[in-house]
């Protein structure tokens, strides 16, 4: 199968959410040499338990968390948001926000039903390849991580990315009733959604989408599979816009200490979660890198274009 590499460094990490730091209660004195008091707030209904899980990490680790007086807003928010920003032509997190750390996000995988036509990823690329517009698909809501991660696997196959038809579905029940009903061939979504019903026989994975197999799954990765793509559904931290330095640094260094800290990776390891740190310019820097990605990659599908956000046939809702 003729195959276009393509590297998506991270789309990768947006982990559903964690509840309001602020519920912490009204703060804790600093620990040792620690600056700064911190409301730790999710940017969405999605991220209220990674944003009460970085919380409890930096409360357990010595740093001010409160929902009062003084307290830095630090937000947690992720992946969906920065592609909502792009189909809505809206400022990105850049223009709104200080980029303080990456922190986590959920692996996702590529299912089909048991009794599926396709063997393996190889016979669904070939497919997908051959036949885009006939290649149905589907996933979370139009413009999310799972349609994100079909169009970053179509552009790596070398399939005409436009023609890919994908239906948006609000859960991964709705989802696997489309795969058993024959509305959809394939699917995308978080590993920890799938893993049951793969590991009872009721779903097969084709492929995971970070760079390596995962443990009790029997599927490659899509660099095994000839698409380089590495992806993961991610989230971060973001301070207010024009955070000062001293501020700034306060924040950075309590994301820093609740990345190293125990009670941080148990969470991770709980959830199901993948760490992913990534700190201060750096993410910044990376951040810039993953806007444009995001943007061109709902540009490939139909979604974007450079004057406005229009739709085609690959935005289909169908529920």
């Amino acid at each position: 199968m003729r195959r276009r590499q393509v590297l998506a460094l991270g789309l990768g990490l947006a982990v559903s959410g964690l509840a309001s730091a602020a519920g912490c209660g009204a703060g804790r004195a600093p620990g040792r040499g620690v600056r700064g008091r911190f409301a730790i707030v999710p940017g969405g209904e999605r991220w209220t338990r990674v944003a009460q899980a970085l919380g409890t990490a930096a409360w357990d680790a010595g740093f001010a968390v409160s929902r009062e007086g003084e307290a830095t807003r630090i937000t947690v928010t992720g992946l969906p948001a920065l592609a909502a920003a792009a189909l809505n032509d809206g400022p990105t997190l850049l223009d709104t926000a200080t980029p303080l750390a990456r922190l986590a996000g959920e692996i996702e995988v590529v299912v089909v039903p048991a009794a599926s036509k396709f063997r393996d990823f190889d016979d669904f690329g070939a497919h997908l390849l051959a036949r885009p517009g006939e290649t149905m698909l589907a996933g979370g809501p139009r413009g999310e991580p799972d349609h994100l991660l079909f169009g970053l696997v179509a552009r790596g196959l070398g399939a005409d990315t436009r023609q890919v038809v994908y239906t948006g579905y609000p859960s991964s029940e709705d989802v696997a009733e489309a795969l058993l009903g024959g509305k959809a061939a394939a699917a995308a979504g978080t590993l920890a959604d799938w893993r049951h019903d793969i590991r009872t026989g009721r779903f097969k994975a084709l492929a995971v989408s970070c760079a390596h197999r995962v443990d009790g799954i029997d599927a490659p990765s899509l660099l095994e599979s000839g698409v380089r793509v590495d992806f993961a559904a991610w989230c971060a931290a973001v301070g207010p816009h024009g955070m000062s330095g001293d501020t700034r640094d306060a924040a950075l260094e309590m994301c820093e200490a609740v990345s190293r800290s125990a009670p941080w990776r148990e969470v991770c390891r709980r959830r199901g979660w993948s760490a992913l740190p990534l700190f201060g310019d750096d993410f910044a820097l990376w951040l810039g890198t993953e806007i444009g990605r995001t943007r061109g990659v709902l540009r490939d599908l139909g979604l974007v274009t450079t004057t406005g956000t229009t739709c085609s046939g690959s935005c289909a809702d169908g529920h």
